[in-house]
């Protein structure tokens, strides 16, 4: 969206659009599963886990950096992802209010 449209929305709605947005890709849903999976610091085990070339799993843990779901940190020569808490979190926590607050009905349409 460009800046001009998200002003008209709130913080929240923009923050979970941009959170959803870095979700919207089945690679970055599976970066993110094999992160969880290994429930500690990746560095570098993607490639042969997920078959992908390694520029396009740098490009999608860039888009998941950028969103602010996983934090890397720099080992030697190599960068080590894992999840944001914190982030992680606020997304739970996003996601499940915006997805109870319609109260499911039979009678719709």
């Amino acid at each position: 969206m460009g800046t001009t449209k998200t002003e008209i929305f709130t913080e929240k709605q923009n923050k979970l659009a941009v959170l959803l947005k870095a979700l919207a890709h089945p690679a970055r849903i599976a970066i993110l599963q094999e992160i969880i999976k290994t429930n500690a610091c990746i560095c570098g085990d993607l490639v042969s886990e997920l078959g992908l070339a390694q520029a396009t799993i740098s490009q999608h843990l860039k888009e998941l950096k950028t969103a602010g779901l996983i934090q890397g940190t720099i080992e030697g020569v190599s960068v080590c992802y894992c999840i944001n808490p914190t982030v992680w979190k606020q997304l739970q926590t996003q996601l499940k209010a915006f997805l109870e607050s319609y109260d499911l009905k039979t009678n719709c349409c």
